[in-house]
């Protein structure tokens, strides 16, 4: 399947996020529906699905705590385990952004670089890409 410009700009940019970022260790996109959309280059296809699936849960209770308190939208979660980190951040359009980090990250400079990569990213992220990218880590 041939990429559009916009779809491998996308993908270069998460890639682009995931190594030059100090300890993260996986990042992935994933859409409004829960659906994984781009994933970085550690093509791990089973524990990107499933850090999709806890991504999608997250931001959906945080979305529930949210809309319960009138805390506005979603800007960051961080989730602080025992050897790392899940963070997500809003992209657009409802999509969002999951990374894996660990012990050795800090989390000013990860989540620093995540708003670049959404401010980056998110203002090209239409539903037609959306929907090419979902199509194209399908296969």
């Amino acid at each position: 399947m041939q990429l559009s410009a916009e779809a491998h700009t996308f993908n270069w940019l998460l890639d682009s996020f995931t190594s030059s970022t100090a300890g993260v260790v996986e990042a992935i996109a994933v859409s409004s529906d829960g659906l994984l959309m781009a994933m970085s280059a550690v093509k791990d296809r089973s524990n990107a699905e499933r850090l999709a699936a806890v991504v999608s849960g997250m931001t959906s209770l945080a979305g529930g705590a949210a809309a319960s308190y009138t805390l506005g939208s979603l800007n960051r979660v961080i989730v602080d385990m025992a050897d790392g980190y899940l963070l997500i951040t809003s992209i657009s359009s409802g999509s969002v952004l999951g990374v894996i980090a660990d012990r050795s990250a800090n989390l000013g400079t990860v989540a620093y670089e995540m708003t670049l990569f959404a401010s980056r990213a998110g203002a090209a992220l239409t539903p037609t890409l959306i929907i090419e990218l979902k199509n194209a880590v399908q296969l």
